[in-house]
């Protein structure tokens, strides 16, 4: 169990204080451009180690396993799929690069109208969903460090992008909302079907099916787990 408090605090740290108040320290003594590939390097060995250290954990219930929290994620996955498929699309202007649709008016389009950060929700979901379904010491630190870091990440992000750029910045997230919907709901949006995209829907139905077939593969424990 040390060794995932280890791995998960890394993580954590990495990417709350590495990439957070220590960041434009580091880019100006290395460059960006170094910055990025050493970053993306560290999360790359900071994640193996937190699987590799998740998988090797024991076994500390906070709860036992129950057929009706097993639902939970069977419910909350399609949605986050959802988000982290319509995150990779190109209307997606918090992505880490988007220097190239930055320019002039900041776009709101699409799932856009939905939230700014939907890649991170889809993390969050993901995460809290199995640390409802598994009540154990070990998920909970591993599924907490996606959670702790994809929070921060959205608060992060709207800081860097406002530093970046300014005034258009404060425009885009008068426009637009960290939860999910609630630009609709304030009445700064208005919600189309199409604004989910139909792209998205379809390939969320095929990674879902996709994981639900595999996931035992993947994970060494089913998606519908057997219950006596």
């Amino acid at each position: 169990m040390l060794l995932l408090i280890i791995a998960a605090i890394a993580w954590v740290a990495l990417h709350v204080i590495v990439a957070g108040p220590l960041r434009a320290g580091l880019i100006a003594g290395v460059g960006e451009a170094r910055y990025r590939g050493i970053f993306s390097g560290l999360s790359a060995v900071s994640l193996a180690f937190l699987i590799w250290a998740f998988g090797r954990a024991p076994y500390v219930e906070f709860w036992a396993p129950s057929p009706a929290l097993a639902v939970v994620p069977l419910l909350v996955m399609p949605v986050a799929l959802l988000f982290l498929v319509a995150a990779l699309r190109p209307s997606n202007p918090t992505l880490a690069g988007p220097d190239m649709l930055l320019k002039g008016t900041l776009p709101v389009l699409g799932f856009t109208k939905v939230t700014r950060h939907p890649m991170l929700w889809g993390f969050s979901l993901w995460a809290v969903s199995h640390m409802v379904a598994n009540g154990d010491a070990a998920a909970w630190l591993f599924f907490g460090a996606f959670l702790v870091t994809a929070l921060n990440g959205m608060v992060s992000i709207d800081r860097k992008r406002a530093a970046k750029f300014g005034e258009d910045w404060q425009v885009f997230i008068g426009k637009t909302s960290i939860i999910p919907f609630a630009a609709m709901l304030e009445g700064r949006q208005r919600f189309r079907l199409n604004d989910l995209g139909m792209v998205n829907i379809a390939v969320t139905v095929v990674l879902y099916a996709v994981i639900l077939a595999f996931h035992h593969i993947m994970t060494g424990v089913p998606a519908i787990p057997y219950y006596n």
